[in-house]
């Protein structure tokens, strides 16, 4: 047989081989998850690197501010930091060695809770500052000399160091004011030097891209730097200001109330619990646990109401605890013995307690109506955590009967999803005390991804900007989900 007929026959043949691998071989994890974590998210763009330039602030602006906050904490007795011969060392020689041209980061970021869990600049600066002879080929993101050959411009400023230490150490009941706040006369030095820059003026601050993963990370500034791709964890911590000015100032403006999913990106907490893996994992007793304050404010409330309905449910874990020593390892052995980890709303919408869970592989029970979450449109969160509307959370007994319906199969499958997607919400540089390129698969890798998304909109937005005829002014309006 030859010509036409033959050819089909093979071509049948090939077929038939591949459905019956297919069937018989089937992948041992969720196509979505898969296809998620290894689909390029930003179109065209996405098949180059991010071009970032890194614009210039005085180091005492980020890597200096460590270098503060380690002597403030070694005379501070609260804080009990007696740091190793290597710190010691490294607070002696970061500024010499920044001073001859080098740029190593010799000093750790803050092992505090209330500081490690808002550490995206520093892993972002940090992966930035790496020689680019250590990049992966497959790199997200690269740095470039100049910044009209950027596609966005990063702002090296420790926003939530300056915060968290002036609110630490300095004033009073100052933080809210301008007089004698440092942190304030940071935050005015960056934006002074940043929006009188070229390239500010070339793109009205649209492609310039700021950290402000705590709440109160430049607070006093945000209106001067609304226009720019803000890092959030999410968009409760501009509540506070929005009831004051929400209805303030020209109706041109983007207000605080009016960031937005469009140009903005939601970013990972930094996880505090180590990571288990999945060959680690032991039969889990607990049903839920929640280890948390009882007590929030705004959204937040209802967390109180959970607290009262499940507290005598059997099967139910749920305590008062702080993130300090004792806390944390309350929390592993919590979560680690557990099928299900609760996740209310606090006085924002998430927390580092979600990361936790993924880290931990206990399935995230997310009772938050405005969560918004990292790198969603990369990774489907619904393969591996659970969403409940507030409504039904908070009728008697339906939350633990609706978790009691899972059956071990697919809670298995929750966590095998988990343990594929636990790399990306790991922040890494390569070294604990040094600068280093971020590992493929990382939380940075992926903030870079969802940062390149942005890049269209922003050259379109500076493009519209440039017809404008003088006198006119283009509204800075909001596009909210």
């Amino acid at each position: 047989m030859r010509g036409p007929a033959a050819a089909f026959l093979v071509l049948l043949l090939v077929f038939s081989l591949i459905a019956i691998c297919l069937l018989f071989f089937p992948s041992s994890s969720p196509l979505s998850v898969q296809f998620s974590l290894n689909a390029s998210p930003g179109g065209a763009q996405s098949s180059s690197r991010l071009k970032i330039y890194v614009a210039e602030l005085p180091r005492s602006l980020n890597y200096g501010l460590l270098e503060k906050y380690w002597s403030l904490a070694r005379a501070d007795s609260r804080i009990g930091v007696d740091p190793d011969e290597d710190l010691r060392s490294s607070l002696s020689r970061a500024s010499a060695s920044w001073g001859n041209g080098e740029r190593p980061v010799l000093l750790p970021y803050p092992e505090s809770p209330l500081i490690k869990q808002y550490s995206a600049e520093y892993w972002l600066l940090g992966d930035l500052e790496a020689s680019p002879t250590t990049r992966s080929p497959s790199a997200a993101a690269e740095r470039v000399a100049r910044p009209e050959d950027a596609d966005v411009v990063f702002v090296p400023f420790f926003a939530t160091l300056s915060a968290e230490m002036e609110l630490g150490w300095g004033k009073k009941g100052g933080f809210g004011k301008k007089e004698g706040n440092d942190d304030y006369a940071r935050q005015k030095e960056v934006v002074d030097l940043i929006t009188s820059s070229d390239a500010w003026n070339r793109s009205g601050g649209r492609d310039h891209v700021f950290v402000l993963t705590d709440p109160v990370a430049m607070w006093h500034v945000r209106n001067e730097i609304a226009p720019a791709i803000l890092l959030v964890v999410d968009f409760g911590g501009w509540f506070k200001l929005d009831d004051k000015t929400s209805d303030r100032g020209p109706s041109h403006m983007v207000q605080h109330n009016q960031v937005s999913l469009l140009k903005d990106v939601i970013v990972p907490y930094t996880h505090l619990l180590p990571k288990l893996s999945l060959s680690e994992d032991q039969p889990r007793n607990t049903l839920l646990y929640f280890k948390g304050a009882k007590h929030r404010h705004r959204g937040g409330l209802v967390r109180e109401k959970l607290w009262d309905l499940l507290v005598d449910e059997p099967g139910v874990v749920i305590e008062e605890g702080f993130p300090n020593a004792t806390g944390r390892e309350q929390s592993i052995k919590g979560m680690r013995a557990s099928e299900f980890c609760l996740h209310p709303a606090g006085d924002t919408p998430t927390s580092c307690r979600l990361f936790d869970a993924v880290l931990s592989l206990c399935i995230p029970v997310v009772i938050s109506d405005q969560i918004e979450l990292p790198f969603e449109g990369i990774l489907d969160y619904s393969e591996f955590a659970i969403f409940v509307s507030v409504a039904d959370a908070l009728q008697q007994h339906w939350l633990v009967d609706h978790l009691r319906n899972f059956t071990d199969k697919q809670r298995h499958q929750f966590r095998r999803n988990m343990a594929q997607v636990q790399s990306v919400f790991e922040y890494d540089s390569g070294s604990a005390r040094g600068v280093g390129p971020a590992p493929p698969g990382s939380a940075v890798e992926h903030i870079w991804k969802k940062v390149s998304q942005k890049v269209p909109i922003i050259r379109e937005a500076v493009v519209r900007g440039r017809r404008k005829p003088n006198g006119v002014e283009i509204p800075l309006r909001c596009h909210c989900t």
